[in-house]
């Protein structure tokens, strides 16, 4: 490694630089009954850095939410670190993605040089053992007073959007539906999913309503587990174990806090992080070989492909039709069968850019997604949301 690497943040007066993902790693996922929300946030960090084949000593800079008081604080002493910049932005499911942005703001600046983005989560294992109740609160304070009092859930808020949806552009429960069996039949080829069972569009149809006209199936797993993703100054590349995937644009927003506030519930925040995320890539949709998108419920990820310009306003209900998400589809989506399927142990965000770095790396085994000719993608994006589509952060790979 050279001496301006070693000796720290010098990038600065060599204008921006460009950032790469060196390393990426899931911790134990699904059933994890034997370790702390700290020990998988480890697990998960050991494993990225043994990916990217880089020592520890070069982590200058730390991101972390959802953990203890003080997150990047409590979790950098867990690790054993020290780092000179830190990020705890902390905006629900699209965390990662927006933290993803403004890691790789710092590094292109010379701020930091390689920033780890690390989450763990027991949220499965806190609940079966009592450690936690199964609603989650956001609090009754601010904008929120005006909702809790009439027992406004998480999932009623999503569930109004979609049934919106469905008066406005005739959007179909089986529509909704589909996006659940093909997030499992994607996941039927992912041995660390949790569930791999295939369903039908009867199955999810006819399972016990959560909030009209979420089933079930319709509704995100509830599973532990942790994931780290290792950015990188591109000084760092030719050190690293494989091959960069570079960090092409990024794009963040905020939509509302209040649904009151909301100006239309069929259009999330992804409508303008995608848009910004893709203008600074230099590319389209259309470009696109692989989507990792935020799932906590179906419409989430028909709404967040029409807002991402993969199909017209409206027409998402169609797009998911016909096997055209799976991983033979036109658009492969979720393809480790996503929070539906595969995982979710709360901010899922981080899995998303975990998935996506595998599959441009062609290191996804049976889920690998292939082109015409058996070419790897070249073009990934991944897009969360937090809240009930209050946030939303996008990030191109390539």
């Amino acid at each position: 490694m050279s001496a301006a690497i070693s000796s720290g943040a010098s990038g600065a007066s060599r204008g921006p630089r460009r950032v790469a993902v060196a390393g990426v790693a899931l911790s134990d996922c699904g059933r994890v009954d034997d370790r702390t929300a700290l020990q998988l946030h480890a697990q998960a960090a050991r494993r990225a850095l043994a990916d990217s084949g880089l020592d520890r000593s070069v982590i200058d800079g730390v991101a972390s939410a959802g953990t203890g008081t003080l997150a990047p604080v409590e979790v950098a002493e867990y690790l054993g670190l020290k780092p000179t910049w830190v990020d705890s932005t902390s905006v629900g499911g699209s965390t990662w993605e927006v933290m993803a942005a403004h890691a790789a703001d710092a590094i292109a600046a010379g701020h930091a040089n390689a920033v780890l983005l690390v989450y763990g989560s027991t949220a499965r294992a806190d609940l079966k053992a009592g450690r936690r109740t199964a609603n989650l609160s956001f609090g009754a304070g601010g904008p929120l007073q005006f909702e809790v009092p009439y027992g406004h859930t998480l999932v009623a808020k999503y569930a109004m959007a979609a049934r919106r949806h469905m008066h406005e552009y005739g959007t179909t429960l089986e529509q909704l539906a589909e996006v659940a069996v093909q997030a499992r039949a994607n996941a039927a080829h992912n041995p660390d999913a949790m569930y791999r069972d295939p369903i039908t569009v009867d199955d999810v149809l006819s399972g016990r309503i959560i909030a009209d006209p979420f089933t079930k199936l319709h509704c995100c797993i509830r599973s532990d587990g942790g994931a780290a993703v290792l950015l990188v100054a591109e000084e760092y590349v030719t050190d690293a174990a494989k091959a960069p995937v570079w960090v092409l644009g990024t794009g963040e927003h905020t939509s509302h806090a209040a649904m009151s506030e909301w100006d239309d519930f069929t259009v999330s925040p992804a409508a303008v992080s995608g848009r910004l995320a893709f203008e600074r890539a230099g590319v389209r949709p259309a470009d696109i070989d692989v989507a990792e998108l935020y799932d906590a419920f179906t419409y989430m990820t028909l709404v967040t492909l029409e807002d991402l310009g993969f199909c017209a306003k409206g027409e998402g209900g169609s797009y998911v039709e016909k096997g055209r998400i799976g991983l033979g589809g036109e658009l492969p989506v979720n393809t480790d069968g996503g929070g539906l399927s595969a995982c979710h142990p709360g901010m899922r965000g981080l899995f998303l850019l975990v998935e996506a770095v595998r599959q441009l790396r062609g290191e996804a085994g049976e889920r690998q997604v292939r082109k015409d000719g058996g070419r790897l993608p070249e073009l990934a994006v991944a897009s969360g949301t937090g809240g009930w589509f209050c946030s939303s952060g996008t990030v191109v790979l390539g």
